[in-house]
């Protein structure tokens, strides 16, 4: 295949991290690749280096001649007084652009809930972003780069996204660049995958799921440090052959190498014993819906009824504003129904996974190990009694971390601390509000992992189709203000989204229009841009530190092994700070650029 382009040697240098060492590496003709790796390691950055929206300190991009390139940022260029239809299809006259089907395919997939004559300034930033990503797709490009695409979207839209990208261009034409840690669109979408981490850029083939096992692979032969990581993958690479066998059926994912692997690795939970559990610690009753009927100024939900059992797991779908939130206000008792009943077992304790960090607001000055160690002293995860200090190692949680304040934390590790303080109180009714915002791939796997063994009802609400595929047992959906069990799981939803659409056309009724999304306001890029400030103190006062340990160690007695190794072990722990700090710096970067 023919080369597009490519990065020779790159180099490139934070205040406070080195992002990339020396990396070489390019995009041919037919490549589809997914960029994953942990968050603030500089997978934005590698894609902004790729479009030529930032210089590298060394090294050079290559691209070949007469190879036209487009960038979907996560920043908000978009100008604010034109209307959407003008930024969507510029001045070409409507019967042009109203005859082209690509075009009108783009429209429909993800604007037509949106008037053509809002103007740009007025729309929520989901809308936003929805239009700036429609923008890109209906003009020709041979190479796209984008960040994060899919947010903002819901199943539906990222169902049609992946569909879009993989008939754009004939198999062995154009080429994809993309981040998101939206593991099932990584899977549809790509042929290979990059992962980011430690100053490089390591190349693996196919998508997600072969992704896993050539990291499981690669894992088996490094240090034993490693071992906690590379048991979580396997136990991913497990479900990924026996839960989804059709991601893994690919020409190029290893199957023998694989089910060797995972010969003797159980399966990601014990559903019998789970329910046993749950049912001696609920009882039978749970929370039962009763004819349930919701009405604001329209009405929400109609003739709900929903007996939810012990134990159970379970996904719910619906299109943004179909009335998700509502119902699940009647489980935890937020809403009250407008006619019918919700009745509750008496042992029941229901706590939320809220999108606003509700548990962490009174404890910013505090301790990570602080907070957690004031709630329980030991936690049983999987029939093994674990301290707190276990948990957050679990979560991705260093020492160092652990000593740091909580309001010091970046946005996913605020989110890992806020799940790990809602399972050490102990609720026997969880309830995950889009419970993936801030997580990279691999702390995503690591919060499956705990769930798997958490004994309680778990409800999810999430358009991270593989994390409901992945940690629930049964799938429902709103559809029209009803509910409806799905046992064909997310594809029947699809189906079904796809007949109302049908029937709607045929009808001449508009699609309901989605719910406004949430950006990244004004107070909260300021008070990003102050957390980047003390991020910046912080560090240069970590690196004094270390600077003054260093120089203790070369002064001291070479023959006081004791005092050398009680100082190593400081200079140890100022580096873990600092790593910390730079992680932290690199993310608040990468959110305000």
């Amino acid at each position: 295949m023919a080369h597009l382009l490519g990065v020779e040697q790159i180099a490139l240098d934070f205040p406070t991290k080195t992002v990339f060492g020396s990396v070489t590496i390019g995009i041919d003709e037919g490549d589809r690749i997914g960029i994953v790796g942990r968050n603030g390691d500089g997978k934005s950055t590698l894609l902004r280096i790729f479009a030529g929206l930032l210089e590298p300190d060394s090294g050079r991009v290559t691209t070949r001649g007469g190879v036209d390139i487009a960038m979907l940022d996560q920043t908000d260029t978009l100008d604010q007084t034109q209307t959407v239809g003008l930024t969507v299809v510029g001045d070409r006259d409507e019967h042009e652009w109203a005859g082209d089907a690509r075009i009108r395919d783009v429209i429909a997939g993800l604007v037509s809930d949106i008037s053509w004559d809002a103007i740009i300034g007025t729309l929520s930033g989901g809308q936003r972003r929805r239009v700036a990503l429609a923008a890109l797709l209906v003009e020709d490009h041979d190479v796209l780069f984008l960040d994060e695409p899919t947010n903002h979207l819901d199943v539906e839209g990222i169902t049609w996204l992946a569909k879009h990208l993989k008939t754009r261009w004939a198999s062995n034409a154009g080429g994809l660049l993309v981040v998101t840690h939206d593991r099932w669109f990584l899977d549809e979408v790509c042929n290979a995958t990059w992962e980011v981490h430690d100053g490089i850029v390591e190349p693996f083939e196919g998508g997600y799921a072969a992704y896993v096992l050539q990291r499981v692979e690669r894992d088996r032969h490094s240090a034993a440090t490693e071992s906690k990581r590379q048991n979580l993958m396997r136990k991913e690479l497990a479900w990924l052959r026996r839960g989804a066998p059709a991601r893994t059926s690919k020409p190029k994912f290893r199957i023998d190498a694989a089910n060797a692997l995972i010969a003797n690795e159980p399966p990601a939970r014990d559903p019998i014993k789970l329910q046993q559990m749950a049912t001696a610690r609920l009882g039978k009753d749970v929370v039962d819906i009763l004819d349930v009927s919701v009405s604001y100024d329209e009405p929400v939900l109609q003739h709900v009824e929903w007996r939810i059992g012990p134990g159970e797991r379970t996904g719910i779908l619906g299109a943004n504003g179909s009335g998700k939130s509502t119902l699940l206000g009647l489980v935890t008792g937020a809403v009250e129904p407008s006619s019918g009943r919700v009745k509750k077992g008496k042992t029941v304790k229901v706590v939320t996974l809220t999108q606003e960090l509700d548990e962490l607001k009174d404890v910013g000055s505090d301790r990570v190990s602080d907070v957690v160690g004031r709630q329980r002293t030991a936690y049983v995860s999987g029939g093994k009694e674990m301290t707190p200090s276990q948990l957050l190692e679990r979560l991705g949680f260093s020492n160092a971390q652990m000593a740091t304040p909580v309001r010091d934390l970046s946005g996913g590790q605020k989110r890992r601390l806020q799940l790990l303080l809602i399972l050490l109180d102990e609720p026997n009714v969880l309830v995950l509000d889009e419970p993936t915002n801030d997580l990279d791939t691999d702390m995503l796997a690591a919060m499956e992992d705990l769930l798997d063994s958490w004994p309680g009802t778990l409800l999810v609400v999430s358009h991270d189709r593989y994390l409901l595929e992945r940690i629930t047992d049964q799938q429902y959906a709103i559809l029209d203000g009803h509910l409806r069990h799905l046992p064909g799981g997310v594809d029947q939803y699809l189906e079904l989204r796809r007949e109302q659409d049908r029937q709607r056309a045929s009808a001449g009724t508009p699609a309901p229009a989605q719910e406004p999304s949430h950006e990244l306001s004004g107070a909260e890029r300021h008070a990003a841009r102050k957390d980047l400030g003390s991020a910046e103190r912080k560090l240069a006062t970590v690196l004094k530190r270390i600077a003054a340990l260093e120089a203790e160690m070369a002064a001291h007695d070479p023959a006081d092994y004791a005092g050398l190794a009680k100082i190593a072990k400081q200079v140890a722990e100022a580096e873990s700070k600092q790593a910390s700090i730079e992680e932290q710096w690199l993310e608040l970067s990468e959110r305000l650029s």
